[in-house]
């Protein structure tokens, strides 16, 4: 289940850890110039030796509609395909596709919220 809520209110165990796919800055230093490739391999190598609640995301290569619809049968949230030579740009860039499962537990919640009375407006009643 994928939940921040569930990481930020637990310590280290099996059932609750952090996913890394990217790295930004390095001792202070920006590497967001850096190509994704060269980002993704610096941090795999930090993360070698890291604590077991922090998981490195490897970089799947291959057709992004098989990939997507493997992470739909695995109930995942979605995923994010991005070009292994790109540098980071904060917000939306050409350089990568967000694709979300619908049918996601988390998705679903955030329907449901959507939907529940409180998160309607209420309207006032003139007479």
């Amino acid at each position: 289940m994928a939940s921040f809520d569930l990481v930020r209110h637990h310590r280290a165990n099996d059932s609750v850890f952090l996913n890394a796919f990217d790295l930004i800055e390095l001792s202070g230093d920006d590497i967001r110039l850096d190509p994704l490739e060269v980002r993704k391999a610096t941090l795999a190598s930090i993360l070698a030796k890291a604590s077991p609640g922090i998981r490195f995301n490897e970089h799947i290569e291959g057709d992004g509609p098989t990939v997507f619809a493997h992470a739909c049968k695995m109930g995942l949230g979605g995923i994010v395909s991005k070009r292994k030579d790109s540098t980071y740009r904060s917000g939306h860039s050409p350089d990568w596709v967000k694709m979300k499962n619908s049918s996601a537990y988390s998705a679903q919640c955030r329907q449901e919220r959507l939907r529940s009375p409180s998160s309607t407006p209420s309207a006032t009643v003139r007479r």
